[in-house]
């Protein structure tokens, strides 16, 4: 390596290597500091809103659960087994068969009938098609069929609420 003398005792190469040493320590102090100021007036807000969904959430869920624990007899009323049945079943309807294995592994771990997952998957087959987008849709209709696995689709469909009207790029009905 060629060593250019810059007058003093320092060579080029040990000046720039400090130039850029001291631009890098600047240049990360400002970004850090840049990106705390943008996400502090932020995060806090969506943090709220977050917890208040969560919240209403969780509230959902343990009524459901506390629903079919009054609804139903037996084991299927257990809240265990509502809540890894559940789960089997719209993991089942996702085509996500490995994770729905292992949770029904629990799910008869907890003595929960296996016959109430097929006929709840049955119910939830029957009802057809279901919005893939719409998660509340999927959850309400295996919530529906875990409580009654012989409701017939027209109950479902009526307790489900209509889709959108379809309409054309101008906004008006399709003729």
């Amino acid at each position: 390596m060629a060593f250019i003398k810059t007058g003093g005792t320092m060579p080029i190469t040990s000046v720039l290597r400090a130039y850029f040493t001291a631009f890098c320590v600047v240049a990360s102090g400002l970004s850090g500091s840049a990106a705390l100021a943008q996400s502090g007036n932020i995060a806090p807000l969506e943090q709220q809103k977050s917890a208040a969904d969560a919240a209403k959430e969780g509230q959902k869920s343990i009524d459901e659960i506390a629903e079919a624990s009054r609804l139903l007899t037996g084991p299927a009323g257990n809240p265990e087994c509502v809540w890894l049945g559940r789960r089997v079943v719209t993991l089942m309807w996702r085509d996500d068969l490995d994770t729905a294995f292992r949770h029904l592994d629990l799910y008869d771990r907890f003595g929960c009938p296996s016959s109430h997952i097929q006929a709840t998957f049955r119910c939830l087959v029957r009802q057809g098609h279901i919005d893939p987008k719409a998660q509340d849709s999927l959850n309400g209709r295996v919530h529906l069929c875990w409580l009654n696995p012989a409701l017939t689709p027209n109950a479902a469909a009526a307790v489900a609420p209509p889709p959108a009207a379809a309409t054309t790029s101008g906004g008006t009905p399709p003729r």
